[in-house]
């Protein structure tokens, strides 16, 4: 592995988590394992190269489990890992943030967020 320095420990964080869509898939595997189709459903803009990326950094960060079950036709889910469980608290931290963002910028919540089952 080579050796890496920081300017600041954020930068680290960011290197695993951070894009577009990498905070967006931990939250909904904060809800439990999902397939790669479920993923997709739940998150429409995504292309599919996109989510296959995502995920398979992901795994390679150590944040996601990948399962592979021996079965015809092949069945993938992922989970999170043990050390993705500990970005809970960041991940919950960084929507509530954005909550309140959304309210001091538009006024109405519910109004600009999309209907989803994170948005209960």
């Amino acid at each position: 592995m080579l050796k890496k320095k920081y300017n600041v420990s954020v930068e680290a964080t960011l290197e695993v988590i951070g894009g577009k869509w990498k905070c967006v898939i931990l939250c909904h595997l904060m809800r439990g394992k999902k397939r790669t189709s479920e993923l997709k459903k739940l998150m429409p803009a995504i292309t599919q190269k996109m989510l296959t990326q995502q995920l398979r950094e992901l795994e390679e960060d150590g944040v996601i489990n990948r399962i592979i079950y021996q079965q015809i036709p092949p069945k993938v889910e992922y989970e999170l890992s043990d050390y993705g469980k500990s970005l809970e608290g960041i991940l919950n931290s960084l929507c509530n943030w954005g909550e309140q963002h959304i309210i001091r910028v538009y006024g109405d919540k519910e109004g600009m967020l999309e209907e989803s089952i994170l948005n209960e």
